[in-house]
């Protein structure tokens, strides 16, 4: 008789149980969902940041290769400098943080591209020359990787226009 005495409350101890565990389980699985959702908004601001700094880099050392240069070491000081104030150091050192290896590299080479063209506009190539059609070329194809690469990393689709 003393058996079945137990049997009711094992029950109910049981139930408590399983609905305790249930709600531990939805609860994790609702923080993990938002902490990807923060995690990814994270990125996209870094990745925004990233490519609008170099946006403008580029559009800085143009204006500068474009403008005229006592000597060739001004030319170089002030191509030079014109990157240095977009703020692209620091998005890249943000991108290098938080992006995952494929978007790193990405942005990398993107970067690196925009270099190649900044130390070729400092050493004297002209804008819109023969020399710098393909330095522009080849930034412009790391430009479309990398946003290709963040926009799969983001969950948004291809653009298909690049």
């Amino acid at each position: 008789m003393r058996h079945m005495d137990w049997m009711p409350l094992l029950s109910t101890l049981t139930g408590a149980v399983i609905g305790i565990t249930a709600t531990l389980l939805a609860d994790r699985r609702r923080w993990q969902r938002e902490e990807a959702r923060h995690a990814r908004e994270v990125r996209r601001e870094v990745y925004t940041e990233f490519v609008s700094a170099l946006k403008a880099a580029g559009e800085e050392i143009r204006a500068v290769a474009l403008g005229d240069h006592l000597s060739e070491s001004a030319r170089d000081a002030a191509v030079r400098e014109a990157v240095r104030g977009t703020g692209i150091y620091t998005a890249s050192e943000r991108l290098w943080l938080v992006g995952p290896p494929q978007v790193v590299a990405a942005g990398n080479e993107a970067f690196h591209r925009l270099r190649t063209l900044r130390d070729a506009y400092a050493r004297g190539v002209a804008v819109g020359s023969a020399e710098a059609a393909p330095l522009i070329a080849q930034r412009r194809a790391a430009m479309a990787r990398m946003r290709h690469l963040m926009r799969a990393d983001l969950g948004i689709g291809p653009l298909g226009i690049e």
